[in-house]
């Protein structure tokens, strides 16, 4: 059933990026090891998919795994990897709601058999005309905005672009998420508040929002706090008024 907000709360976010942080916490205060955390972390993903699509949000971006998660144990990377790899298949599995599957950041360190499944899960959902959901996989902010720099960098050397055209809009189009509007609203879930190298350039006038509740414990409910609260705000992208 579509969301159908207030009289204060009438404007939905077209685009919602989330930090799904707190799993390792929320599987320690229940004496798990934080794969069992993580575990659970993928099924609330896949709930608040759905979620954010009934509310009629039209993209949803998630920080599945970024490039400095690469320093935690080996173990724990090992575990969020083979996690990936096991579940993707159904994590993905939205062939009924419409939804088109993308993912940005860098493939090169991932398992050959990851690449294909996320291959696969792009091919296959390339014609869904539903809401866009983007997981973010080994990706940084610095990296997304420094591999457009080396892209502009070689066009502008091969005389495909001049330093004249090198407009935001044309830099903005050779980030991993060219396909993709501005964040309109970025949510990061378990009380740190940073923004971690999530999509630095993309998020230049979200408004973000902080929430104390771990992700595994992150709700329907939740959320609809999360679009109240960035219904209440007066967004002015530099304008004064």
């Amino acid at each position: 059933m579509p969301f159908k907000p207030t009289e204060s709360q009438t404007v939905i976010p077209r685009h919602v990026a989330i930090i799904m942080d707190g799993n390792g916490r929320w599987a320690k205060k229940r004496g798990l090891p934080r794969t069992a955390g993580h575990r659970e972390g993928a099924k609330v993903l896949r709930r608040i998919i759905r979620d954010l699509d009934s509310f009629g949000v039209e993209y949803a971006t998630f920080y599945t795994f970024s490039t400095e998660n690469w320093k935690r144990s080996d173990e724990e990377v090992s575990a969020l990897m083979k996690l990936l790899e096991d579940n993707l298949d159904d994590l993905v599995n939205y062939k009924d709601e419409n939804i088109r599957l993308r993912f940005i950041g860098g493939r090169e360190r991932l398992s050959e058999v990851l690449r294909e499944k996320m291959a696969n899960a792009e091919k296959n959902s390339l014609d869904h005309t539903g809401m866009t959901v983007t997981l973010a996989i080994n990706y940084g902010g610095r990296d997304d905005i420094l591999r457009a720099a080396k892209k502009s960098a070689q066009l502008i050397k091969e005389g495909y672009l001049s330093e004249e055209s090198l407009t935001e809009d044309v830099f903005e189009s050779l980030l991993m998420t060219e396909e993709i509007p501005p964040v309109d609203l970025m949510i990061r879930t378990g009380g740190e508040l940073r923004i971690s190298n999530f999509l630095i350039w993309q998020i230049s006038y979200a408004e973000l929002y902080f929430t104390d509740t771990l992700w595994c414990d992150f709700s329907k409910k939740d959320l609809e706090k999360a679009i109240a609260e960035f219904s209440s705000r007066n967004r002015r992208f530099g304008d004064a008024k």
